[in-house]
């Protein structure tokens, strides 16, 4: 029986000391030095060894998440073939799109780290520290929020929806003193038990604020070889699917737009259907869990743990 396979590739806060080197001994580790090459600096030095305050700056850690992202992507590509089993789609969180992305024809290895290591340097570019904030609001409706972020935006002074991660945790992004005025509002406008985390981020991404870096990286992209997707991808800017031979250009568009767009996660996750396999590769076991909040009847498989890939295998039997 052929099984529904789609890929997913985590975003950003999936990092950690030490990711990648469990893939020591199997081919795909030779992309660790390839992307040290084409970065032209030792990525892969933060990413095994730290440190952590390193790793968590923008600029690092979107390439490092890519490129463990690609490397696990690399292995299970092997198993999927063997198997005989054909991807269906795949689709990421945020930077993870470009590692989608790159699995689906549309990008180089090298150009999506290249153009990720500009993108998060652009991001923490854009904002002056402290200008910007972000919350994670916890089991407030959609609709709510929304609410919540229009009464409190004013000229020059905006906060808004960035990431929809599933139905019961979106966080909102922006200037601080508009996200502070959507909290409080929030405090006097919904009765029903919530939480309002802030985030501990370098910059309010996915937010108005980002125009600057959206257009720095529209730019950028004249630099990098973009071509039609091989496989289906859904985007993050519209969670519509793109058929297989979706244009370059588009594919740009659509990367451009993310960056001070929201990221619409589980709105892409509603479009999948009951039966696919979900094979999540990257760092960690984020998007795991948010599948299984926006619908449990996906099985989901996290690569980046031990005994995963005889897992896979299994599941593909």
């Amino acid at each position: 029986m052929t099984k529904s396979v789609t890929l997913l590739f985590p975003g950003q806060g999936a990092q950690y000391v030490g990711m990648g080197k469990s893939l020591e001994g199997h081919s795909a580790f030779n992309l660790f030095e390839k992307a040290n090459q084409a970065l032209g600096f030792n990525l892969t030095k933060m990413m095994f060894e730290g440190p952590e305050e390193d790793l968590k700056l923008t600029k690092y850690t979107q390439p490092a998440i890519l490129s463990h992202s690609v490397a696990l992507f690399e292995k299970a590509k092997e198993i999927l073939e063997e198997k005989n089993v054909k991807i269906d789609r795949v689709l990421g969180h945020s930077v993870g799109e470009y590692a989608a992305l790159v699995a689906a024809g549309a990008i180089s290895y090298e150009d999506a780290l290249n153009a990720v290591h500009l993108r998060g340097t652009y991001m923490q570019d854009a904002v002056p520290a402290g200008k910007g904030k972000m919350f994670a609001i916890m089991k407030v409706p959609e609709d709510k929020i929304l609410e919540a972020c229009k009464a409190a935006s004013t000229e020059g002074s905006e906060v808004m929806p960035a990431n929809f991660n599933e139905p019961s945790q979106i966080v909102i992004s922006g200037e601080a003193d508009a996200c502070d005025r959507a909290v409080k509002w929030l405090e006097e406008n919904w009765s029903d038990p919530y939480r309002a985390v802030e985030l501990k981020v370098s910059a309010p991404f996915h937010s108005s604020l980002m125009e600057p870096a959206a257009k720095n990286l529209k730019e950028a992209f004249a630099k990098f070889k973009f071509n039609d997707s091989t496989l289906p991808y859904i985007a993050n800017i519209d969670a519509k699917e793109y058929a297989a031979g979706t244009s370059a250009a588009t594919i740009q568009d659509n990367l451009i737009k993310q960056v001070d767009g929201s990221v619409l996660w589980t709105q892409s996750i509603q479009e999948l259907p009951d039966d696919t396999i979900c094979i999540e590769c990257g760092p960690g076991r984020v998007l795991m869990g948010l599948v299984r909040k926006i619908n449990r009847n996906i099985k989901v498989i996290s690569l980046d743990k031990d005994g995963a890939f005889d897992e896979l295998k299994e599941l593909l039997s």
